[in-house]
């Protein structure tokens, strides 16, 4: 198949499945005679494979080494489970800071109780106020 085919199979579009060829995550694709990339079942499997991989917030070196794992006849797991475990890690610290935003943004939209009022905005107030004590000593 060419590569509009292999795009519209995978949901991949044409640039990313270039780019992924140059980033080695994806093997050569053999050439006609008239240049043109011919794609292979294994093209879409490995696409497929990548797309999974990031749909799960994995980073190309992690997938990287999810499809070394992967093809390697032997494989381990360990090197799997301690990239999970990372992962996973990074969720949690993403979770809590999230967590942390919500919090602020709660609070701010509570110092607005009535917004039909003709004074300041409560919350702009709040947020110059923070802006001011962060400003850099010159």
């Amino acid at each position: 198949m060419q590569i509009g085919e292999l795009a519209r199979s995978t949901g991949v579009k044409i640039e990313t499945i270039r780019y992924y060829e140059r980033e080695h995550l994806l093997p050569l694709p053999q050439r006609t005679d008239g240049n043109y990339r011919l794609y292979s079942p294994q093209h879409v499997e490995q696409l497929r494979f990548i797309r999974y991989c990031r749909s799960l917030d994995m980073s190309l070196d992690e997938v990287r080494i999810l499809i070394e794992v992967r093809d390697a006849p032997a494989g381990s797991c360990r090197t799997v489970n301690v990239l999970l475990d990372e992962k996973l890690d990074e969720v949690d610290t993403r979770m809590k800071e999230l967590h942390k935003l919500q919090d602020q943004l709660r609070q701010l939209r509570g110092l607005c109780r009535q917004p039909d009022q003709e004074e300041i905005c409560g919350i702009i107030v709040e947020m110059n106020r923070c802006t001011e004590s962060r400003k850099p000593v010159a």
